[in-house]
């Protein structure tokens, strides 16, 4: 008889930024997780996200920083493999809630719903590849609108897992080391 966990969302602390449990179904072959179902999301009060314009997949080293990347678009995102420590800022001026910030630790099975104007970063913890999926609702092009912060910014008041060497680009790259802090945002 297979194991059901059904599919759930959480809000966070952020407007409008989800936590959410795949549906998964396992049995004695593995495991089946729905990725996305539009009639799930709908019911659930999510916004409509299909079709999907661009899927990435990074595979990123034990340690590795990538982020806080705040486009003009909604994100999907979750990890298939490994593990990652996952951070979010909202640098929306207008919101509610400015400058909150959201951790969440990902892990298989789980997904994060991320608005436009959230910046998304994470961390990979595990000690294979941490491989993470960004489905976005629209094409990303080079001078897009958004924002990124420094994902090292002490008023974030982020607390990485791992330590991170901002020379050593295996770590973070040159770009995102060199991001301006939230409070130069807007």
């Amino acid at each position: 008889m297979p194991d059901i966990r059904e599919f759930s969302v959480e809000r966070t602390a952020i407007a409008d930024l989800w936590l959410i449990s795949m549906k998964e179904v396992t049995d004695e072959r593995g495991t089946v997780r729905e990725f996305y179902r539009e009639s799930a999301f709908r019911d659930a009060g999510l916004p409509s996200l299909g079709p999907w314009l661009q899927v990435n997949v990074t595979e990123t080293r034990k340690g590795a920083l990538r982020g806080l990347h705040a486009e003009d678009m909604y994100k999907l995102v979750a990890v298939v493999a490994g593990e990652a420590f996952g951070a979010y800022v909202d640098t929306r001026t207008g919101s509610p809630t400015f400058g909150t910030v959201e951790t969440v630790w990902l892990t298989k099975g789980t997904q994060v719903l991320v608005p436009n104007g959230v910046g998304n970063g994470f961390q990979s913890v595990s000690d294979e590849p941490t491989q993470y999926v960004y489905c976005f609702d629209h094409e990303w092009v080079p001078g897009m609108a958004g924002t990124a912060v420094n994902p090292l910014d002490p008023a974030l008041g982020i607390d990485w897992p791992l330590p991170v060497d901002t020379s050593d680009p295996s770590q973070i790259s040159a770009k995102d080391a060199a991001q301006a802090p939230l409070s130069d945002a807007g």
